[in-house]
């Protein structure tokens, strides 16, 4: 417990996230299609203040946070989707891409008909993601790759008398990868687990060496 403060106001200063600041960026980081260190920050900013608005009025409500009430995984993509939608709001040269669980999430602007593809190669793929390595995905693909990571209380974490905490990204890198970055998680014969591929070492190294965001203390 933070000294000199009521679990209560603990817990409405959880609901008030930090915004990422330009110093933190990465002034040399290459980002493709002429997206920039202040588009992502933006894009950025704007979950932490979609985080803020909807725990706020959450705790007026008496209401758990947002975070704590989903499972991670769903989270995760939440995140990484809220980057996918507003990130071509600050970069004119990307979009959404329309498809439908299509491949990559980011496409660059008027360059598929409707702005839509159900594959290529050619756009970024975002993950969200709590973890600092070992990113998975469905399947080994070439793709230039975005990770945002970020740190946040779940839902297990009064249980386990994990204090409340306000959301906030821990770090962003990408790179382009090929198949050979990725490897396939086997699983064993009564297990229900879906089968995913994880960005290997070669992967981590090519991404890290391109990182575009690193929060304050956060060792490299």
């Amino acid at each position: 417990m933070r000294i000199g403060m009521t679990d209560e106001e603990i817990e409405f200063a959880a609901c008030n996230p930090e915004p990422v600041k330009i110093e933190h960026f990465n002034p040399n980081a290459v980002i493709p299609f002429g997206v920039t260190i202040q588009n992502v920050r933006a894009a950025m900013n704007d979950f932490i203040d979609f985080m803020k608005m909807v725990n706020v009025r959450l705790n007026e409500n008496g209401s758990p946070r947002f975070e704590t009430m989903l499972m991670p995984a769903n989270f995760s993509s939440i995140v990484g989707e809220f980057f996918i939608a507003n990130l071509p709001k600050h970069a004119p040269g990307v979009v959404k891409n329309r498809y439908h669980n299509g491949h990559p999430d980011i496409l660059p602007a008027g360059h598929f008909p409707n702005d839509s593809q159900q594959y290529c190669e050619l756009g970024i793929e975002v993950k969200g993601s709590r973890y600092l390595k070992a990113w998975q995905g469905h399947n080994a693909e070439a793709c230039w790759l975005m990770v945002v990571m970020f740190d946040a209380n779940r839902a297990v974490d009064e249980a386990n008398d994990v204090p409340p905490m306000p959301f906030r990204f821990l770090r962003v890198v990408g790179a382009q990868l090929t198949k050979d970055d990725w490897k396939f998680a086997g699983r064993s014969a009564t297990s229900r687990r879906t089968i995913t591929a994880s960005v290997t070492n070669s992967g981590y190294n090519k991404m890290m060496a391109n990182w575009i965001y690193n929060a304050p203390g956060l060792p490299m």
